[in-house]
């Protein structure tokens, strides 16, 4: 029961995710006066990350675990491109994808 709650935690805040990160590009065009912060971005990655590591604690498929992981080390790359070159990298859809792709398979793995 405790995983199928992390996963749905995990699904929304992936789809979170990945809203924030193609809506704010396209505000940006508007001239609303916001302006980016990683910090938000650094956000999302702390929570999947403590989401996926208490979902993969005792996981025993192998593929779903390095799905799950190659997602969140894809969103860390995103992350630290921004803190460091001020650049965004597309990595970021990706593993907010692998992410909700990884929760979606393991909620539907669980016995009900």
């Amino acid at each position: 029961m405790k995983s199928k709650i992390l996963d749905a935690v995990g699904i929304s805040a992936a789809v979170l995710c990945l809203i924030h990160c193609i809506a704010f590009p396209l505000l940006m065009i508007i001239p609303l006066g916001i302006s980016h912060n990683p910090y938000i971005d650094m956000a999302f990655l702390a929570i999947g990350a403590v989401v996926v590591y208490r979902v993969t604690k005792k996981m025993a498929n192998r593929w779903l675990k390095l799905l799950f992981w190659t997602s969140i080390v894809l969103i860390a790359m995103s992350v630290l491109a921004d803190f460091i070159f001020g650049i965004h990298m597309p990595f970021m859809y990706v593993g907010a994808a692998g992410l909700i792709a990884g929760h979606l398979i393991n909620f539907k793995n669980h016995k009900h």
